[in-house]
């Protein structure tokens, strides 16, 4: 009996552990993306997160831990590489006309990921992150020939849209939205399309 009961405290010990750890970071999150990685500090971080700053130190070892951990769970998978590549150009196009307020909790990541890119301290950290969790997935979906390029383009042309969508604030409507849809279908289009030369293969 009491070798059940310890059982079932260390799995309650072990939950409350992965809550505590995930709000630290989701309000890691929050405030580098709201103050940049050089203004913000683990004091504030802390305080959001309703937790003491020897808590976060244990959990992450500092400020750059939990930066860098904070960039891991930016990259969240949500499947956009298991679509079909029929209907995927319309489909993202679609979605890049509407409100980025649609999902405020990934646009906060964006914005996060924003702000690590244009800092000089931490855009190295993303760059190795940008490799293994973003581009190389794409270039596994879009595959054939010279995938490397044509993976970094996608890349690209996709963060530009998500940047625009994030400027304009508000989803498209009528014939502004018809076109921007019919637009940015034809050049995703175009982008996940095999080169000439492997389709004459």
């Amino acid at each position: 009996m009491s070798g059940t009961t310890e059982i079932a405290r260390t799995v309650v010990r072990r939950r409350n552990a992965e809550t505590t750890r995930a709000a630290i970071l989701e309000a890691a999150m929050r405030q580098f993306a709201h103050r940049g990685y050089d203004v913000a500090v683990l004091r504030e971080i802390a305080g959001e997160a309703g937790v003491d700053v020897a808590l976060v130190k244990r959990y992450f070892g500092g400020k750059e831990g939990l930066f860098v951990e904070a960039l891991r769970a930016s990259f969240v998978s949500d499947g956009a590489w298991a679509w079909d590549r029929s209907t995927f150009p319309t489909e993202l196009a679609t979605i890049l006309a509407g409100s980025p307020h649609a999902d405020e909790e990934r646009t906060r990541r964006f914005q996060f990921l924003l702000r690590a890119a244009t800092s000089p301290t931490t855009a190295p950290l993303l760059n190795t992150l940008i490799q293994d969790r973003f581009l190389q997935p794409i270039r596994e979906w879009l595959g054939g020939a010279d995938v490397e390029a044509r993976a970094r383009v996608f890349a690209g042309a996709y963060i530009g849209f998500l940047v625009e969508r994030l400027v304009r604030g508000e989803a498209l409507e009528g014939i502004e939205r018809q076109v921007f849809i019919e637009r940015v279908s034809s050049i995703f289009a175009a982008l996940i399309a095999e080169p000439v030369e492997q389709q004459i293969k």
